[in-house]
């Protein structure tokens, strides 16, 4: 008898959701369907697991638990006490509820009783036997994501644990980095796939290329989270025979080497030397090639290739001085780089005229709060003449 799949939720960015979808795809994910900051889909349990690794831009996971009739907080309590919960929650892990409430009507329920009313089911499902208790504040916290909207809660249950961009490798020490949920974003809209050159022109603290060597090797952006470090490790069900399979696999598909050369510079030789620390800690620093350079300086390290760059905004090096950087990079990227492409990350106000570039493509995007574009830019000497 074929078992049927397992419902999950990956969230992301709005803007980013199809990269995700494509992501999933190549996982051997069933039915993605798109969703407002996330995509639905259905996998086994090992395709579950192993999206936990090698998602590069999905942000959190859930895994589907019931959707629930929820026109009052009574009736959502009765609905979920239904829910055979030992089957879902461990006795020994405390457990928290994190409602979302989208509509008017299920703000008007207010989220102490959706929380009431979710907890209390818990409770109820491990009536005459020591169950889970409700605190958030303890150091493994089974979290519930009660998502109401139209009547309806659907609810999951966060497998991730700490959000996914948490790969671990982060150094402080920059005041504008890049989430690495972005980065691979960056990367992925561009096409990269680790066979074509890489150079990250302003790596700054060295996000995208870390990022883009993971691509290049084949590894898993959370490969080296440690045990216990997803939130499935401490649910009911959790197989750990599978799981141990899962990231075995994924270890043994990384490659020795990048199919191509990987480079990163910047203008700061303080920045260069905390990205080259920061991708020793990831363990990729010795795949990436890093030198302290203006972007005015530079000279392509191969005949083609794919260029990136997170351009400075107005407030980093004030706005007088912005319109110039971006016709030098404009100028560069036309007299030096003709054969490579580029991936261009600007402010939603910058001075896109001064590049002298014609992007093929424009993609907005979010970085944290504020408005960004990428501009894909096709062999850079062959986009336009200067304005």
């Amino acid at each position: 008898m074929s078992v049927p799949p397992l419902r999950w939720i990956a969230t992301c960015p709005e803007e980013t959701k199809d990269v995700l979808v494509s992501e999933l795809v190549a996982l051997g994910a069933l039915a993605p369907r798109p969703l407002f900051r996330g995509v639905a889909f259905e996998a086994d349990l090992e395709t579950g697991y192993r999206a936990h690794l090698c998602l590069r831009t999905a942000s959190r996971i859930q895994r589907v638990v019931a959707d629930l009739p929820a026109g009052s907080a009574a009736e959502l309590g009765a609905a979920a006490a239904a829910i055979a919960w030992p089957a879902w929650l461990r006795a020994d892990r405390a457990f928290c509820v994190s409602p979302i409430l989208t509509d008017a009507a299920a703000r008007s329920l207010g989220e102490p009783a959706v929380i009431q009313a979710v907890a209390g089911a818990v409770y109820k499902g491990f009536a005459g036997t020591p169950g889970p208790r409700l605190d958030p504040e303890a150091t493994y916290v089974a979290t519930l994501v009660a998502h109401l909207r139209a009547g309806t809660c659907t609810l999951g249950l966060d497998t991730a644990g700490r959000a996914l961009y948490k790969r671990g490798w982060r150094l402080a020490g920059h005041p504008a980095v890049l989430k690495e949920t972005l980065a691979a974003a960056v990367l992925l809209l561009a096409g990269y796939d680790g066979s074509e050159p890489l150079l990250d022109a302003m790596c700054g603290s060295g996000t995208l290329a870390i990022e883009a060597a993971y691509i290049a090797l084949g590894k898993a952006p959370l490969i080296h989270r440690s045990k216990d470090g997803f939130g499935f490790e401490h649910h009911a069900g959790f197989d750990r025979a599978l799981w141990r399979a899962v990231a075995q696999e994924a270890r043994g598909a990384k490659r020795a080497a990048p199919l191509a050369p990987l480079f990163a510079s910047d203008i700061r030789a303080g920045f260069v030397d905390l990205a080259r620390k920061t991708a020793l800690r990831a363990r990729v620093e010795r795949h990436i090639t890093f030198s302290a350079v203006p972007i005015q300086e530079l000279v392509p390290p191969a005949p083609s290739g794919l260029l990136v760059a997170n351009l400075p905004y107005g407030e980093r090096i004030g706005k007088g001085e912005l319109q110039g950087l971006y016709r030098e990079v404009g100028r560069v990227l036309r007299e030096r780089f003709s054969g490579w492409r580029a991936a261009l990350l600007v402010p939603g106000d910058a001075p896109r005229d001064a590049l002298g570039l014609t992007p093929r493509r424009e993609i907005p995007l979010m970085n944290g709060a504020l408005e960004v574009r990428l501009l894909l830019v096709g062999e850079a000497g062959n986009a336009v003449g200067m304005p």
